[in-house]
């Protein structure tokens, strides 16, 4: 198949014409699909001021995911003191944990269209000071039921920051730079949660006999809220929703603080273009989704993508890390210490991910990543079931865990945040995500409902073979579902995916 791949004197994206296509200077090609409005090539990057600004911005905009990440792993380590101090019986215990996730579903769903009615900027300073008096409330909870009801809303400035932050850094983003910049709030995302693993560690070690340090610890997540709030008023509106909203003067302007002059203008050339042909139509709705047979493929992927990551049973580690540790011979303050382990391998599986997510195919490294983590729930599962109880399993699991999390959150983690940001039409994108979202989401809770019903149940061995399964039918649906959207534009990916050429040209390596 053809390929896509970049100019060796420009570094721009080179593309081989398709039917309709012409050619423009240097083997750079102008997209012009049939029934569509010519595009016109982008300028290469170049650094400068702008390059900072751009990179500023992204940096306030990710403290979202900070607080995800803080907010969601946090109870890890809380609830033997929350059990204490509020009367937990496992029922609560678990009504209680869950309360974030049905949280986060409802605020996935609703606010990936607020965002796109009144914009990303707004809706993510609303998110902040949802999270800061949600966090405060969560803290100075007198009863588990009163706790549950705070959790509730802070999982719905969770769920939408999960939306409207990799949507809006996507609609930022160049080109070139959008896979790095979009999974930069994944970094954030496992950044807070060994945040959460570290403070919990240090609190639990230093106040641990205090009936409430489960307070101080919660107490950390309101710091990001305010910064996360301050700082977006330094942060510009998305140009891409000034575009569709006809704010083109304040898109170009914007444009020119996070660009090269030139590139701006092209950038400002190509979107409008987009934003032309969709002027009649009606806003987005949920049915718009299932309008057309592309959308309805693209709704599928998503879906899919969403579905998948949560099947990798992440959240088994994130969010009951401690008792898994402890289950395999580790002592309480030894699964404590040894869960921020896990958290520091994310880190750094998030930091290699970055480096490399625009140099290989998104397709590849999702299909890499589902290989990987089958084969660890495998040997998770064998460790537990055949080596005898004792500090050697205790270790033998802690390292097949902390390789799990290394290939999750160096591949599939960051790769379906990115491709849910970029597979859907600019329209319908908050729409999109806000569905997406919801369904990742929904069955978080679920797995995360069940996980320690299954363990207590059959077992851990059994759990992590079924996860074992479920992975190598998400490498499936990677190999036979998934196209390759690394090398295509926002811009680009919307007119692929309409003419069907998303399967018949194939993006190259850059």
């Amino acid at each position: 198949m053809a390929s896509l791949g970049t100019s060796p004197e420009s570094g721009a994206t080179v593309r081989p014409p398709l039917a309709g296509a012409a050619t423009t200077n240097g083997g750079i090609v102008v997209t012009n699909a049939p029934g569509s409005s010519p595009r016109t090539a982008l300028p290469a990057l170049v650094s400068g001021p702008h390059t900072k600004r751009l990179g500023t911005v992204a940096v306030i905009a990710t403290f979202g995911g900070l607080l995800f990440g803080y907010d969601t792993g946090v109870i890890n380590g809380a609830l033997d003191s929350m059990e204490e101090s509020l009367g937990l019986t496992p029922a609560s215990e678990g009504i209680m944990v869950s309360a974030i996730l049905i949280g986060a579903a409802v605020g996935a769903f609703f606010i990936g269209r607020i965002s796109d009615a009144f914009g990303r900027k707004p809706t993510i300073n609303t998110l902040a000071i949802l999270f800061f008096f949600a966090a405060v409330a969560c803290v100075l909870a007198p009863t588990w039921e009163f706790l549950t009801g705070a959790r509730f809303f802070l999982g719905i400035a969770v769920g939408g920051a999960s939306v409207t932050v990799p949507v809006f850094l996507a609609e930022l983003a160049p080109t070139e730079q959008r896979g790095g910049l979009v999974s930069r709030n994944e970094l954030m995302i496992v950044s807070g949660q060994l945040a959460a693993f570290t403070i919990n560690a240090v609190i639990g070690s230093v106040w641990g006999e205090h009936d409430n340090v489960w307070r101080y610890m919660l107490s950390v997540a309101v710091l990001p809220a305010i910064a996360l709030f301050i700082g977006m008023f330094r942060v510009p509106e998305s140009p891409r929703w000034l575009i569709a909203k006809g704010r083109d003067d304040e898109a170009l302007a914007v444009l020119k603080q996070i660009r090269a002059d030139d590139r701006a203008i092209a950038e400002m050339a190509e979107v409008r273009l987009l934003a032309e042909e969709e002027k009649e139509a009606k806003s987005a709705r949920l049915a718009d989704l299932v309008a057309e047979p592309w959308l309805r493929k693209i709704l599928f992927i998503g879906i899919g993508l969403a579905v998948a990551q949560q099947l990798t049973g992440i959240n088994s580690i994130m969010y009951y890390g401690t008792q898994v540790l402890q289950q395999s011979g580790f002592s309480q303050s030894g699964a404590l210490i040894a869960n921020v382990g896990a958290g520091v391998i994310a880190v750094v599986a998030m930091l290699v991910a970055l480096r490399v997510i625009n140099k290989v195919g998104r397709r590849n490294m999702l299909m890499f990543g589902f290989a990987g983590v089958t084969v660890f729930h495998l040997l998770i599962g064998l460790s537990s079931l055949l080596i005898p109880e004792g500090l050697g399993r205790a270790i033998v699991v802690l390292v097949f865990v902390i390789c799990f999390v290394g290939t999750m959150q160096g591949t599939i983690g960051p790769l379906v945040w990115l491709m849910l940001s970029e597979i859907f039409p600019l329209k319908l994108r908050g729409v999109g995500m806000g569905v997406t979202v919801l369904i990742l989401w929904l069955t978080n809770f679920a797995v995360s409902l069940l996980f320690p019903i299954l363990v207590a149940g059959i077992g851990i061995s059994t759990t992590f073979f079924i996860f074992a399964v479920l992975n190598a039918a998400s490498l499936v649906f990677a190999a036979t579902r998934v196209p390759e959207t690394n090398g295509r534009s926002l811009e680009q990916l919307e007119e692929d995916f309409s003419t069907g050429a998303i399967y018949t040209v194939q993006a190259g390596k850059k």
